[in-house]
């Protein structure tokens, strides 16, 4: 007996260390495995139930996109190339509807020539006013938020059926312009009436509703910094140099932007043409535009696979001017990154 063991009054005998029951490792693996197998259910579950829900509230914007946009722009595609008249079946021609257009069919070229004319002219000239406009309110003006109300409105309505009447009205024979005109001994004719003037009388339109692209330039506008007027002042440079060499080259993608979307408005315009002229594009088809013509083809003449021929050639037109546009993009308008 040990000293030790005489003071504890028995000896410590070594405990072997306990070993886990057979099997238990392996039922913690298992319930470990099992766990996460769960958490994997549980989120799958999740994520199906969120894609659901995202496929639930995308599903009127399919349905929109299948059945108002795609499906009829394939119809209509089918129907190009039909000689389809609305009260019987469509019979299929093949490229006759696209050949007559551009060989045998006047009033096509015509209202191609018109519409062309149209927007050649009236899109610079309201891209010109919209802006030397809005660098007049871009002074400082008090209530400039009146002001840009007030001019942004004939974008609302130049395009109704009301302000359409109205434009009839005032360039008619005995319209306001005649009156002031009558003023100072000028007796105008009816401007709407003679084939010499009424397009000029659209085109007049057109540039009123210079609203939008002018609200657009402004807010250009207020994005140039004052530091480079300020230094070009310095450097002696005047109102006009300031403008050819910091506002014009700055608001170049305003331009650029403001141009697009005009040109594809410009093309697709209808009610102005369809009310001034009553219906028929004149007078002596000076009036016909595009759309107009396309309307007449269509709804008038029963010839809904020739009009839809005529569709698929406007789209056509704007997307290659779209893309001569993009194309020329690279050559004048000036980006902040652009070195």
């Amino acid at each position: 007996m040990t000293l030790r063991s005489a003071a504890s009054g028995s000896a410590e005998t070594p405990q072997p260390p306990v070993s886990p029951p057979a099997g238990a490792g392996a039922q913690r693996g298992g319930g470990g495995r099992r766990a996460g197998r769960r958490r994997r259910r549980r989120s799958g579950s999740r994520t199906r139930s969120q894609a659901w829900a995202a496929h639930l509230f995308l599903a009127p914007w399919f349905i929109g996109l299948f059945a108002v946009t795609l499906g009829p722009m394939i119809a209509s595609l089918y129907l190009s190339f039909t000689d389809y008249s609305l009260l019987s079946e469509a019979h299929w021609v093949g490229l006759e509807n696209y050949d007559t257009m551009f060989t045998a069919d006047d009033r096509f070229i015509n209202s191609l020539k018109v519409t062309t004319t149209y927007v050649v002219v009236s899109v610079p000239l309201q891209l010109a006013f919209a802006l030397g406009l809005a660098m007049a309110l871009d002074r400082g003006l008090r209530g400039l938020s009146f002001y840009r109300s007030v001019f942004y409105l004939p974008s609302l309505l130049g395009g109704s059926v009301a302000i359409s009447i109205l434009w009839r009205k005032i360039f008619g024979t005995d319209g306001i312009v005649n009156t002031f005109l009558g003023w100072f001994g000028y007796h105008g004719q009816g401007w709407v009436t003679s084939p010499d003037t009424a397009l000029w009388t659209l085109i007049v339109l057109h540039v009123w509703t210079f609203g939008a692209p002018m609200v657009i330039f402004l807010a250009g506008l207020r994005q140039i910094p004052r530091s480079l007027y300020e230094a070009a002042r310095v450097d002696g440079a005047g109102r006009l140099r300031q403008f050819r060499s910091i506002t014009l080259p700055l608001l170049t993608p305003i331009i650029f932007f403001n141009a697009v979307l005009e040109v594809i408005k410009s093309f697709q315009s209808f009610t102005q043409s369809f009310v001034v002229s009553g219906g028929n594009g004149g007078p002596v088809d000076s009036t016909l535009f595009y759309t107009l013509y396309l309307y007449i083809k269509g709804f008038k003449n029963y010839e809904m696979g020739y009009a839809a021929a005529m569709a698929w050639v406007l789209l056509l037109i704007i997307a290659a001017l779209t893309a001569v546009n993009f194309l020329m993009s690279r050559f004048w308008v000036f980006y902040g990154d652009d070195r």
